[in-house]
């Protein structure tokens, strides 16, 4: 904490980077953040921070933030007034709508804002332009999840909050590096390990998280549905199954279980000897109570939704849904990624995961609304409309996001923003991203505004405005309420986030019962919660599922290798990964000092024996090749990955982008890219760095 005069206040709020939702308290001096200091009743993680919430509050005053909304004029940047800057966006964005109709135009919504700007955005866009074409970054990190846990549970998001691990007997995480991802998660796990509970993880890299292992199962990058088949086969064979469970509570079992029935052996798949398969298949099944934890590596290839429903399918099988110490629990990866879905900036649900294909639904929609012609249609999804710019999509807004970085196939991102006629970027500095922008407009940071986040666990926490934004930035609530003036909507006499709060739960009914003022306790509310006198629901599905007929459902799935596999050309597989020091794209943890000052630059991991073979030494700069670009990052000569595989961080942009490598087909089911997975070639570029 920076030097202070003594006139000191502590104003309590939600970390605004992974989706834990840690509780800290904002320290202000004079008008200025200094510091942060513990908030000790936050029930999530009791006053701990990990690095990147400790430091959370630098950006914040960085010296580059974007104070005046500019507007590109003969390819440079010259700031505007306010009015001039929504008059424009007004008149391209209508203009655009009247000539090309609702599929000419797109919007796209940060995971790291809170959820009132999050349901005024979608409501801004489906109000004024009838288009569904709004999505968030949910699509590229968490998308398979909100697919897939809806169409076997019946809804999309965890099942059980973080301190109920607290009563497991086991714990199987499978592609989830909480140590690093996660960290105050990864506390509540290191405690659950000293109570005695078992700890399986299975991951194709030897993570921090997997050195705290009980067991540790190294398997072969993206052979997920093979392993949990497998795991399946071995629990069914050896009569583990919760039969009780199945035939009361599930329906679809007979199809998968003839389908798991050919995963006997799954070796020269997985990688993984079948004896140690059923070591893992006898001990999750024979465990009283077992949770599932699971993260971007499960969701982040094109079989994501498929990966998700097989974790689902092993769930069920053993009856571990519906009560203390078991589910199936995604970690989100950003503050604010379950809210960003639950408030409909979505393209085929509005908040709450009501559907718009839905008459019923749509009319009554239009009704609070006070408006007409809402679209019943299937909008198109965050990485669909990169395919789309120029042609159907000419007008575009980003709302704090930066695809040029966090987008697989970064090559095309960038050709892609080029063919729009008109492109909005609203954020907080200058990023890749808002350099291929018309218009620029300055919004807050989180502590320069109110509202609520919504963490993995499906509780609803509160933000809390500690400073004022720089120069002329606007709040970014604001800045929507503004633009629906100019637009001449109706529905958008807003003057506070919680009157926008208020509405969005008005036209809720999951969230109905959610105020302000519950939220003010620090234990807050866990949605769905009807009514103000509900107590919330910590834990989903504990007499039905939440499915139209109450049942979960078991899917029969097959395994299918990634879109793309190591080959003479490019031999090597690239996985992608999170750093305990950064977050995303560097945007706010590249300007605290000491978080840049630990991870500076760009590495990727490379197995002792394929870099003694390439010649290769540890901290030498090389090159990655792809079919979509090239890289440059720092070798880091590990035991970490396998012969064969390699791990490059995604927050670096320019030459270290891995972006630039990734491949952008699709999951057919979510339209989540494969991150996770690409063919590469590593090749010496330099001697030792």
């Amino acid at each position: 904490m920076t030097e202070t005069n003594g006139k000191l206040r502590y104003v309590p709020t939600t970390c605004p980077y992974c989706g834990v939702g840690c509780g800290l308290n904002l320290v202000v001096n004079d008008g200025k953040l200094v510091g942060v200091e513990p908030y000790k009743r936050s029930p999530i993680n009791e006053g701990k921070l990990c690095p990147k919430g400790a430091t959370c509050w630098e950006f914040v005053q960085s010296p580059d933030r974007l104070t005046k909304p500019l507007i590109k004029k003969n390819g440079k940047f010259e700031e505007a007034s306010w009015d001039e800057a929504y008059d424009l966006i007004a008149s391209k964005f209508k203009e655009t709508y009247e000539k090309f109709g609702p599929k000419s135009l797109g919007f796209q919504v940060s995971c790291r804002t809170p959820n009132e700007e999050c349901y005024i955005i979608q409501k801004l866009a489906r109000v004024a332009f009838k288009t569904n074409n709004i999505d968030n970054c949910a699509r590229i990190c968490h998308g398979p999840s909100v697919a897939g846990l809806s169409l076997s549970f019946g809804s999309g998001a965890a099942t059980n909050p973080f301190e109920d691990l607290a009563n497991t007997d086991l714990i199987f995480m499978i592609g989830a590096n909480s140590v690093e991802a996660h960290p105050l998660a990864g506390r509540r796990i290191l405690q659950a390990k000293k109570a005695g509970k078992t700890l399986i993880v299975c991951d194709p890299r030897y993570t921090p998280t997997a050195r705290l292992a009980d067991h540790y199962v190294r398997y072969n990058p993206s052979t997920n549905i093979a392993l949990i088949n497998s795991i399946m086969y071995w629990i069914i064979k050896e009569n583990l199954h919760d039969k009780e469970f199945i035939e009361k509570r599930t329906k679809g079992y007979e199809d998968m279980r003839k389908v798991v029935e050919k995963y006997a052996d799954v070796e020269s798949i997985t990688g993984v000897p079948t004896e140690r398969v059923k070591e893992i298949a006898r001990m999750y099944a024979s465990a009283k109570n077992a949770v599932i934890i699971y993260c971007l590596g499960i969701t982040e290839l094109s079989t994501g939704t498929d990966n998700v429903r097989s974790l689902g399918n092993l769930a069920m099988l053993t009856g571990n849904v519906g009560r203390p110490g078991v589910g199936v629990n995604p970690l989100r990866g950003q503050n604010n990624v379950q809210g960003a879905c639950d408030m409909g900036a979505y393209p085929n649900v509005f908040s709450g995961y009501q559907k718009c294909e839905d008459d019923a639904t749509r009319k009554r929609m239009e009704e609070l609304w006070g408006v007409t012609g809402l679209s019943s249609e299937y909008g198109v999804t965050l990485t669909e409309q990169i395919n789309q710019c120029g042609d159907p999509i000419k007008a575009m807004y980003i709302f704090a996001l930066n695809p040029v970085v966090s987008y697989p196939n970064a090559n095309h991102v960038m050709k892609s923003l080029e063919k729009l006629d008109f492109l909005v970027v609203q954020d907080l500095f200058m990023t890749e991203t808002a350099q291929y922008a018309d218009v620029i407009l300055p919004g807050a940071s989180f502590a320069e505004k109110d509202g609520t986040f919504t963490s993995g666990e499906r509780r609803v926490n509160r933000i809390r405005k500690a400073v004022d934004t720089p120069g002329d930035a606007k709040e970014d609530w604001q800045i929507f309420v503004d633009l629906a003036h100019k637009l001449g909507l109706k529905g958008f006499d807003f003057n506070s986030p919680e009157e926008i709060w208020d509405d969005m739960r008005r036209v809720t009914p999951s969230m109905a019962g959610i105020s302000y003022a519950r939220m003010e306790k620090p234990e807050s509310v866990h949605w769905p919660c009807p009514t103000e006198d509900h107590p919330g629901t910590p834990i989903l599905h504990r007499e039905k599922f939440s499915s139209a007929d109450g049942l979960g459902h078991f899917f029969s799935i097959e395994y299918r290798p990634p879109a793309e596999v190591a080959d003479e050309e490019y031999p090597f597989t690239l996985m992608t990964g999170r750093l305990l020091f950064h977050y995303h794209t560097r945007t706010q943890t590249g300007r605290a000092k000491i978080l840049h000052q630990e991870v500076p630059e760009a590495y990727v991991q490379i197995n002792e024996e394929d870099a003694a073979r390439l010649k290769i030494q540890n901290g030498e700069m090389i090159r990655l090749r792809s079919r979509r670009g090239e890289a440059e990052a720092l070798a880091r000569v590990t035991d970490e990955v396998a012969p064969g595989v390699l791990m490059m961080a995604m927050h670096f942009g320019g030459k270290g982008s891995v972006n630039l490598l990734t491949n952008n087909v699709l999951d057919p089911l979510s339209k989540m890219p494969e991150l996770k997975h690409s063919a590469v070639a590593v090749e010496k570029i330099t001697g030792v760095q």
